[in-house]
């Protein structure tokens, strides 16, 4: 009889990257003011795993993020989210991607004055068709401790708050991969210490990716790897690819 092959521990098959990304350039601007943003960048992303990066301004860390989110297209190179290559979509195909699968946390919060909490969370949802948009964005805000501050408007509401509804927001359509650029920035260093607490405890309760771009070490250093960038290039190597 033929010898059968027993694989009991099923864990030593490593997972497909989520994000690859694979010799992507990016040029910004024209004219005399080009800019070779990012310059050869091959980097691979595990699910679940939170990558902390960092560098020195204007060392492309944004550009990055924003490039793996769907929001820069790089002029060559390929961008890979979820076994989809988000440089062969279209515009329309490649914002319902973005709308599905990334959800995106900014410095700046960009939440519209004019919408409450609940609708600043809810519309997204509803423009992609989610007939449950504001019964979830509820929920959302409930997770992010905003239960009561469903109608108050952004004025209204702290900076730390201001930041939950933006994390409600990027959390809400339950996403693969969760983008956070700078997301301390605009807070003060308890406020900002308790967003990080919520961000990676809803990464872990979610199984999500997340990709924090920060200039604080002591952030980079509670995920669980760190990526460097330097002048537009990795300095430091990215996941096997075994």
């Amino acid at each position: 009889m033929a010898a059968t092959l027993d694989f009991p521990n099923k864990a030593c098959f490593v997972q497909r990257p989520v994000i690859e990304l694979s010799n992507v350039d990016l040029t910004l601007g024209s004219g005399a003011a080009r800019v070779h943003v990012l310059k050869n960048i091959s980097l691979n992303i595990r699910r679940g795993e939170a990558i902390g990066l960092v560098g020195p301004s204007g060392s492309g860390k944004s550009t990055l993020l924003m490039t793996l989110a769907g929001l820069e297209r790089p002029d060559s190179g390929k961008v890979v989210i979820d076994d989809r290559d988000l440089t062969a979509l279209d515009e329309d195909a490649l914002a319902r991607f973005r709308g599905e699968k990334i959800g995106i946390v900014f410095q700046s919060f960009q939440l519209i004055p004019t919408m409450t909490a609940l609708e600043n969370v809810a519309v997204p949802l509803e423009l992609a068709g989610r007939r449950d948009a504001f019964e979830r964005a509820a929920a959302e805000l409930e997770t992010v401790g905003l239960g009561a501050r469903l109608s108050h408007y952004p004025g209204q509401l702290s900076g730390g708050e201001q930041q939950r509804v933006a994390l409600a927001r990027a959390l809400a359509p339950d996403p693969v991969i969760l983008a956070a650029d700078e997301p301390t920035g605009n807070l003060d260093f308890e406020t900002g210490g308790a967003i990080i607490d919520l961000i990676l405890a809803q990464k872990s309760k979610r199984n999500a990716t997340l990709v924090l771009v920060t200039h604080d070490a002591s952030l980079a250093a509670r995920c669980d790897r760190t990526v460097r960038l330097r002048s537009g290039r990795l300095q430091s190597a990215p996941m096997d690819a075994t």
